[in-house]
């Protein structure tokens, strides 16, 4: 499953690079966030390894964060991986005119075993999740 989101922030490109990846942050804009934990590396670097844990509903989802690419101010590329279940995200930020950024984050998720009939049903759940989170992440780096 792929779909692409996008937003328009009113901040140059470097400064919502800088939010989005200092994880002091994350609980500011991303809901159900319960833990992000440094396993080996460092966030701005490729091959950087975290794990992720959210609880949504009652469920508790745990995910390996893997950096992929980094090269500021253009792009952040990381997975997420927890069982059954992988998502190459695909950060890219553009300069939208002085001191704006156009955010567009590519998903592509992979589903295995039982869950594959679950990924059918949740298309519209997750991309709607994700323009939410983007949303709140806007709001968050205009107030910063």
């Amino acid at each position: 499953m792929k779909f692409t989101s996008q937003v328009a922030i009113d901040r140059p490109r470097q400064r919502v690079l800088e939010l989005l990846l200092d994880t002091n942050n994350i609980s500011q804009w991303q809901q159900g966030i319960r833990s992000f934990e440094l396993l080996s590396g460092s966030r701005d670097q490729v091959g950087a390894r975290s794990r992720v844990v959210f609880e949504m509903r009652g469920v508790r989802l745990e995910m390996i964060e893997t950096v992929v690419e980094y090269r500021p101010p253009d792009l952040f590329t990381s997975t997420f991986e927890a069982r059954g279940v992988k998502n190459l995200v695909e950060n890219r930020f553009y300069e939208d005119g002085a001191g704006r950024t156009r955010w567009v984050m590519d998903n592509t998720l992979e589903f295995k075993g039982m869950i594959s009939v679950l990924g059918m049903f949740i298309h519209d759940t997750i991309t709607k999740q994700t323009l939410e989170s983007m949303s709140r992440f806007k709001m968050f780096a205009e107030r910063s």
